[in-house]
C-alpha cells in the first residue's frame, strides 16, 4: 500500500489484501495461541529476531498485525504494536524508555485515569512524572534533568480540550535527545502528530478507532522518526545491553529490520513479560471499525459543531469548551494540528455547579451516560463524580474539570435529534 493514498483509503486497505490460501478479502480471526514453525533452524531465527514472523500470540498475531500495520500507516508511522487497552499503552510507552530513578515530563492536561497512573503507579514503580502547564512550551524545558527520558501529552486532552503544542515541544526535546510520546485517541485522522514532530504516539483503540464501544485495546505507533542511538546516555534503555534479551542494544539490533528499536523492544521485552496482548477478535473488530473512521470523524465534527453553537447560545450554559469556540494561542494551536476537523468532544459549564450538573445527565434520554468516549453513539458523563474523582479538587482543577463540568462525546446520530435531547436535559436544571 503507497504512503502516497488517502487516510480514507489507507483505513480500508493498508496491511491487508486478501488471503493467499483462501482468497478472502476480510481479514481472517486468526484464534490460535501457537503457530508452527518450518525447522529447528526457523524457530532459532525467529527467537533471535534475525527475522519477524509469528511465535506466540501474546507477542504478535496475523490479525493483530494487520490492525497494527493499518494504525501505523494512517499516522504514517513506521512500526505499531496492539495491546490490550489503552491504559497498557500508555504505561508500557513509559516503561520502554524510563527505569526507575528516572522520570518524564508531562502535560497537565490528561484524563483522569492517565493522571493516576502517572502521578501513583508510575511514582510506586519508581518513576517519576513532573506535570507542567502546557500553555508555556517553555515549562516542558525547565522540568528536565539528566534523568528525563521523555515528554508526554494528549493531543485533544480529555477534559480541557485545549489542543497541545505538539510542535513547539517537540522541538524542544529533540534538541535534548527526549522524545514527545502523544495520545492521540480523540483525534484519529484529525491529526497527525508524526507530522508535527512527535516520536510515538499511543491510543486507546476502545474509542473511535473501533466507535462501535464493543472492544478495549490500545496501540503504539513507532514513528521511526527519532535518532535513539543519537541520543545516546540520554537513552539508556534503547542504548545500552538488555540483560532480558540475551544482552540486545536495541539501537543496533533493529537496524536490519528497520527505524523500530522503539517498538522493538516493547514488543520483545514489555509485552513478552507483563503480557498486556491484544485478543485476535479485538483487533479484528477494531479493523471492522477503521474502515469507516475517517467518514465518522467527518461526521462526529459536523455534528459537534451544531452542537457547540447551540450550548454556547443556552441561558444555563456558563462556558461552553470546544476548540472553534476558543481564541487566543489555544485557538491558533487548534488550527495549526487538527487539520480536519475540531474532534466529537466537548465541554460546557452549567451555572448551577454539580448539582445541576447531575440533574442534567439524569434527564438526558437519547445521550448514553456512560464512562467512555468516542462511540458512534453519543455520550455524557460528569467527569467530578465519575472519571475525575479520585483526583484532589486542586488536580481536578488543573487538568480542566470544575463541578458544573459536563463532557459530551457527540456521535453521528442526526444532529437535531442529539440538540432535542439535550434541550430537553436543561429544562431539569
Amino acid at each position: 500500500m503507497s504512503d502516497n493514498h488517502k487516510l480514507e483509503t489507507l483505513a480500508l486497505h493498508a496491511g491487508w489484501r486478501a488471503d493467499p490460501n483462501t482468497g478472502s478479502v476480510a481479514v481472517p480471526i486468526h484464534q490460535t495461541t501457537s503457530y508452527q514453525f518450518d525447522s529447528a533452524d526457523h524457530a532459532a531465527s525467529l527467537f533471535a529476531l534475525a527475522e519477524l514472523g509469528n511465535i506466540y500470540t501474546r507477542l504478535q498475531n496475523p490479525t493483530t498485525d494487520v490492525l497494527e500495520q493499518r494504525v501505523s500507516a494512517l499516522e504514517g508511522g513506521a512500526a505499531a504494536l496492539a495491546v490490550s487497552s489503552g491504559q497498557t499503552a500508555s504505561a508500557m510507552a513509559i516503561q520502554n524508555i524510563a527505569r526507575a530513578g528516572d522520570n518524564i515530563v508531562s502535560s497537565t492536561n490528561l484524563y483522569g485515569g492517565t493522571w493516576n497512573l502517572f502521578a501513583n503507579t508510575m511514582k510506586d514503580m519508581g518513576i517519576e512524572v513532573r506535570f507542567v502547564d502546557p500553555s508555556n512550551p517553555a515549562d516542558f524545558e525547565a522540568a528536565i534533568d539528566d534523568k528525563t527520558r521523555a515528554f508526554y501529552a494528549e493531543t485533544l486532552p480529555n477534559p480541557k480540550l485545549e489542543v497541545f503544542p505538539i510542535k513547539q515541544v517537540a522541538d524542544i526535546g529533540r534538541a535534548h535527545g527526549i522524545p514527545l510520546i502523544m495520545d492521540n485517541t480523540a483525534a484519529p485522522t484529525l491529526c497527525r502528530p508524526l507530522e508535527h514532530g512527535a516520536a510515538v504516539v499511543v491510543y486507546s483503540a476502545t474509542k473511535y478507532i473501533g466507535g462501535h464501544g464493543t472492544s478495549i485495546g490500545g496501540l503504539i505507533v513507532d514513528g521511526g522518526n527519532f535518532d535513539w542511538e543519537a541520543a545516546g546516555a540520554r537513552q539508556p534503555a534503547l542504548n545500552t545491553p538488555d540483560p532480558s534479551y540475551h544482552g540486545a542494544v536495541w539501537s543496533e539490533a533493529a537496524k536490519p529490520l528497520g527505524p523500530i528499536a522503539y517498538v522493538l523492544k516493547a514488543r520483545t521485552t514489555l509485552l513478552r513479560d507483563m503480557g498486556g496482548a491484544m485478543s485476535p477478535f479485538n483487533a479484528f473488530m477494531f479493523l471492522q471499525g477503521m474502515e469507516t473512521l475517517p467518514l465518522r470523524m467527518r461526521a462526529h465534527c459536523e455534528n459537534a459543531e451544531k452542537v457547540a453553537s447551540f450550548l454556547a447560545g443556552h441561558d444555563k450554559v456558563e462556558k461552553i469548551i470546544y476548540p472553534s469556540h476558543m481564541d487566543g494561542d489555544a485557538r491558533a494551536r487548534a488550527d495549526a494540528a487538527m487539520t480536519n476537523g475540531y474532534g466529537a468532544l466537548m465541554g460546557f459549564e452549567l451555572a448551577g455547579g454539580a448539582e445541576a450538573g447531575k440533574k442534567f445527565i439524569n434527564n438526558l434520554q437519547l445521550l448514553y451516560h456512560v464512562a467512555n468516549i468516542g462511540d458512534a453513539r453519543s455520550l455524557a458523563i460528569h467527569p467530578a463524580s465519575t472519571t475525575h474523582s479520585q483526583l484532589s479538587v486542586e488536580d481536578q482543577a488543573a487538568s480542566g474539570v470544575t463541578p458544573g463540568y459536563v463532557r459530551l462525546s457527540i456521535g453521528i446520530e442526526h444532529s437535531d435529534d442529539i440538540i432535542a435531547d439535550l434541550a430537553q436535559a436543561m429544562e431539569a436544571v
